[in-house]
């Protein structure tokens, strides 16, 4: 994928963002990678770095946790309102399904019992499992946004059961490797950065240790470059069916909980963190583990995205490192407004959809249907707004499925005279006419 060259004077406002933001965020390396059309098209750094550099994912793990999970759900492996009963059995805490983990909707505590996992490592799978309590269970099921590592732990134990092999050892056949990932690594592999923690009065750095997360580590575990994290980003802007359906992805970035219930302008998805600005919404994710903190934010309708990393726990920015990686991208996208796709000519349809097209009256608004890209489009001509896209529903002529828009899912049936001529289109039982002005029935 070739990238989407940016203009000379947003590399240069980028490169002065992030120089301002690193003279006070008190790291000593910020990196910011900036994604445009599939691929990595600018980067902005001050301190030490160097592109293959590694720094650690965080929590941005899980999002590569939750597309696993979903991708066994494809397979017909696991349904998402399963139990945890149900892949677990006997666990304390089986009384939430797979969705109300995946979104942070389970009332389950933030971390497992024992030292904080972060930094004094973690245990294998079994011993993760049996020092479980049901007391870990904070709240009710939907009770509302709780966020939770322990959580993920569990999701990974999950997998980990069903596939009969690791979670990493899962991670790498299903997601890096197809993606070719090769410096995104369970364990950090030189050359990594090292993560600190800044003396709040003195300016002095201390290197944190790097633990090995054992069962945690579908929580938090990953490291990676800005190379390869922009090509996850890349991914999740426009899935590689291959990896996961498209369709699938979108499922992950829809909401299913708020997490700012005041102002609605956070949530979560399956795995993702919900963002909105204004007219913007933005999926991803951030990330820390001591000694580091990451970003990911993306824009999925321009296929746009920010990745970042730096390498102190105690960066100083408003809403951290996600929140200067919106900043960013938002430079991005008023700099860099969307092209445009070119208008190229297509196949003709078959005979039976050339009736279907032009327009199409439903309570004095005007729509028109019209053959692109082998589905049937209906634009709202009267109010405005995205064309409803339909495609042959295979189980009966003249009926077809909503794939878009308010009608997604919707029937689309041609109705018509004795004589065979279209006559109306039944959108979900609203009748569409050739006449604005129908008689009443």
């Amino acid at each position: 994928m070739t990238a989407l060259p940016l203009l000379t004077a947003t590399t240069a406002r980028l490169d002065e963002l992030l120089a301002t933001a690193h003279a006070g965020a008190r790291v000593p390396t910020l990196v910011a990678g900036v994604v445009r059309n599939g691929a990595l098209a600018h980067v902005s750094a001050a301190g030490p770095y160097a592109a293959d550099r590694q720094f650690r994912l965080g929590s941005i793990t899980k999002t590569m946790t939750a597309a696993l999970v979903l991708a066994l759900r494809d397979e017909g492996r696991l349904a998402l309102d399963d139990l945890l009963y149900r892949h677990l059995p006997g666990t304390p805490v089986g009384a939430v399904t797979l969705r109300q983990l995946l979104s942070h909707a389970g009332g389950v505590q933030r971390e497992p019992d024992g030292d904080w996992w972060e930094r004094n490592g973690g245990t294998d799978v079994e011993t993760f499992l049996s020092t479980l309590t049901a007391d870990k269970v904070a709240y009710p099921p939907l009770h509302g946004f709780h966020y939770s590592n322990l959580a993920y732990g569990l999701l990974g134990a999950v997998v980990a059961r069903l596939a009969g092999e690791d979670w990493c050892e899962l991670l790498q056949k299903r997601i890096l490797g197809p993606l070719e990932l090769t410096r995104t690594t369970y364990a950090a592999q030189e050359p990594f950065a090292r993560g600190y923690v800044v003396h709040p009065w003195l300016d002095h750095l201390r290197e944190e240790p790097r633990p090995d997360a054992g069962a945690m580590a579908p929580a938090g575990q990953l490291w990676s470059t800005v190379e390869d994290l922009a090509r996850w980003a890349a991914f999740l802007a426009d899935p590689d069916p291959v990896v996961l359906a498209p369709a699938t992805v979108a499922e992950m970035c829809a909401p299913a909980v708020l997490s700012d219930l005041d102002g609605w302008r956070e949530g979560h998805g399956l795995g993702l963190q919900l963002w909105r600005r204004g007219d913007r919404v933005f999926v991803g994710h951030g990330g820390s583990m001591p000694g580091y903190v990451s970003a990911l934010a993306v824009h999925r309708p321009s296929r746009s995205a920010v990745v970042g990393f730096a390498n102190a726990y105690t960066m100083q920015y408003p809403g951290g490192l996600s929140g200067f990686a919106l900043d960013l991208l938002e430079t991005v996208l008023e700099h860099e407004p969307a092209r445009p796709a070119p208008w190229r000519p297509g196949t003709p349809p078959p005979p039976a959809v050339a009736p279907l097209t032009g327009r199409w009256w439903w309570m004095g608004r005007e729509y028109e249907a019209a053959w692109h890209d082998g589905a049937l489009t209906v634009t709202p001509l009267t109010t405005g707004g995205a064309p409803w896209r339909f495609e042959p529903d295979g189980l009966a002529p003249d009926r077809w499925r909503g794939r878009s828009g308010e009608n997604d899912g919707e029937v689309l049936q041609v109705r018509r005279a004795p004589s065979g001529e279209v006559v109306a289109l039944d959108i979900a039982s609203s009748v569409f006419t050739r006449d604005p002005w129908p008689a009443m029935e």
